[in-house]
């Protein structure tokens, strides 16, 4: 019994306070019923791919539908891989193109820091948790392949996923503000053309949805078949 509270007291008191607050966050959504229902409804509207749906749903809240939109897009970014597009589409609907897209892009931006201190904090171990392996494994390649440029084209990148790079550079040695500059000017263009996109969607929003997605999944499976083609020439040579 001794010898466990030895090595109890030789915890670091940061490790204690990262316990802490998983154990605080755990048993929130465990034994608090409407913090549970929310977080499952708003999982359930993201995952649906109805921009309509989730327009309701901000709409809802009636003066207070910026602030939620702003939460809503923070919580997707931690609960990687649901996908951001939507919001963005939604509050372009809801508030105009340029004011969704300021409001997209500054929610997306604190989501992006949240995650990068996420794994910073954590460690590598939290972050597979919270994403996947093989995804995370394949940033890093991404990452060691392009340098201190990695975070400014991953951004540029339709297919790559924002949440999962912003995790990943929480593992890298980067400093934030570096981070958060290549992260604000990669975003931008993104958020200008979906923002844009969205103030114009007026029917079938879905099947546009479903289509960006696919077309998002066919360009994931390019890029893999040809770096997959890339590996194997090299290991031929």
């Amino acid at each position: 019994m001794n010898v466990l509270w030895e090595r109890l007291k030789e915890v670091k008191k940061s490790t204690w306070i990262k316990l802490g607050v998983i154990v605080v966050l755990a048993l929130i959504y465990l034994f608090v019923k409407p913090v549970k229902d929310a977080i499952t409804n708003v999982v359930y509207i993201l995952s649906s791919l109805d921009v309509e749906g989730i327009k309701e749903y901000i709409l809802s809240f009636g003066i207070w539908a910026p602030i939620v939109s702003f939460l809503l897009m923070v919580f997707q970014s931690i609960a990687a891989p649901l996908p951001a597009f939507l919001i963005t589409f939604a509050n372009a609907g809801l508030f105009g193109w340029i004011k969704g897209a300021i409001l997209s892009w500054s929610s997306a931006m604190v989501g992006a820091v949240l995650c990068f201190y996420i794994a910073r904090i954590y460690g590598r171990g939290t972050v597979e948790k919270l994403t996947n392996k093989f995804a995370l494994e394949e940033v890093d390649k991404f990452f060691d392949r392009y340098g201190n440029y990695a975070i400014l084209i991953a951004r540029l990148l339709p297919f790559m996923s924002f949440d999962l790079v912003s995790y990943a550079a929480g593992l890298t040695p980067m400093k934030l503000w570096p981070f958060i500059w290549a992260t604000g000017l990669g975003q931008l263009p993104a958020t200008i053309v979906y923002s844009y996109v969205g103030g114009m969607l007026t029917g079938g929003v879905k099947k546009f949805v479903t289509g960006l997605l696919i077309l998002f999944s066919l360009s994931i499976l390019v890029f893999l078949i040809k770096k997959i083609w890339n590996e194997r020439n090299k290991v031929k040579e």
